[in-house]
């Protein structure tokens, strides 16, 4: 009876932890603003998608919104990066979110009264995505600000958590809105998500989260910040090692499953967009419950082979979705994939946070996400053309086997391996 009430309780603290991190004041106000933001990017992106196609009736235009949102994000991420480490991480994502507000609620008043033109988009599509370059390592390097250590991989978790949430919610949600009250409600809904999350950040108490980059930061100018955050990256192999394999791998692994699975669905089974929605299903699914893992841990071990086990087997999984599998297996491919490359990022941002010193996280954020995102377009490229040329499955193999032979090349570096 008694080793039955010790499991008991291990089994009650071990499903605490994940919720251990909305114990600190701050940390609670800042998800909960950050999952409505989801909730409403959501509901822009829904109905952004639909008014482009009912005004232009061209998926290129689509395109356009999308690029003028990717350009500015990647472009500005390095500047992004040291002003998140000058000055005020919470006022910087405050006027990022109030900004962004007031944008989606001019784009809302624009649709209302049948003003809205494209270029009016393609302007606020380069907004947000300048504002995105500063908010997001913002958000990344305040996270051990307002919690400590032992809560870092339950904080990180419930943000993936919410992100999953809200992307399986969202879609369903604002196609609902726009059924029944057009797109300019749905860009209104988006606009006021913003306030909302503003209205968190106001109550976060400022007084626990003086940033230490703002405590400790030494006279400088701003090439100096920034060259300063490429040497931290630079002298550190397990850093910038693992930044140049996940820009190559947006082309051989992020590149294949984005652009190429549509094909590949409708290749092998037939009816593309049942099967295709129900396969993203099972990666939404794989995500979760790898998020769900992680939150439960109170601190992470061994990280080198928690970064680089999943991003191992998620190449696999993609090399394995490219072979005959019926429909069940290939089911459970794509959860190992969506669990693998959660996962992956979770163990990664944990280890950012806790490895890269507090007054230089967001230049290394920042740095980390202009190397693994530049590529990204470039891969979505290569992997339509070879697919259409050789088929979509010889697409995945080849990216699943090149992907593991340079993630499994990362990992025999010294550096790489002694992270714990």
């Amino acid at each position: 009876m008694g080793n039955q009430i010790i499991i008991e309780e291990g089994k009650h603290t071990l499903s605490m932890n994940i919720f251990i991190s909305l114990k600190h004041r701050s940390f609670a106000f800042l998800w909960s603003g950050q999952t409505v933001s989801r909730l409403g990017d959501n509901f822009y992106t829904v109905a952004l998608a639909l008014w482009v196609l009912e005004k232009t009736g061209s998926a290129a235009a689509m395109g356009l919104v999308l690029i003028c949102t990717t350009v500015p994000q990647v472009a500005l991420s390095l500047p992004g990066g040291v002003l998140v480490d000058r000055f005020s991480r919470l006022s910087l994502m405050l006027a990022s979110d109030l900004l962004r507000a007031l944008m989606a609620g001019l784009i809302a008043f624009l649709a209302a009264s049948n003003r809205l033109e494209v270029w009016h988009v393609l302007v606020a599509s380069a907004i947000f995505g300048a504002v995105d370059a500063v908010f997001y390592p913002a958000y990344t390097a305040v996270v051990p600000d307002v919690v400590p250590a032992d809560a870092l991989p339950s904080a990180n978790s419930l943000r993936s958590i919410s992100l999953q949430l809200a992307g399986i919610v969202g879609p369903a949600a604002a196609g609902w809105v726009v059924a029944r009250g057009g797109t300019p409600l749905a860009f209104a809904l988006n606009s006021v998500s913003f306030g909302i999350s503003a209205l968190c950040l106001l109550a976060v108490p400022r007084i626990s989260v003086t940033s230490r980059a703002v405590e400790e930061k030494s006279p400088s100018n701003a090439l100096q910040d920034l060259i300063q955050g490429m040497r931290t990256v630079f002298q550190s192999p397990w850093l910038w090692i693992t930044i140049a394999i996940a820009g190559i791998s947006n082309i051989t692994l992020s590149g294949p499953f984005e652009a190429a699975l549509p094909l590949l669905v409708k290749e092998r089974f037939g009816t593309a967009a049942q099967s295709y929605g129900l396969l993203l299903s099972f990666a939404a699914v794989g995500s979760v419950l790898a998020a769900l893992w992680t939150g439960w841990q109170k601190r992470l071990r061994r990280r080198a082979y928690l970064v680089y086990g999943p991003w191992l087997a998620a190449s696999l999984m993609l090399f394995a979705m490219g072979l005959p599998l019926p429909f069940a297996v290939m089911s459970l491919a794509i959860c190992v994939w969506g669990a693998g490359i959660e996962l992956l990022g979770l163990a990664w941002t944990n280890s950012l946070q806790e490895l890269v010193p507090p007054d230089r996280l967001g230049r290394v954020a920042s740095i980390d996400a202009l190397g693994s995102y530049v590529l990204l377009p470039v891969g979505y490229g290569l992997a339509g053309i070879a697919a259409d040329h050789w088929g979509a499955a010889l697409v995945f193999v080849a990216g699943g086997l090149l992907s593991a032979a340079m993630i499994a090349c990362g990992l025999l570096h010294p550096a790489v391996r002694a992270v714990d």
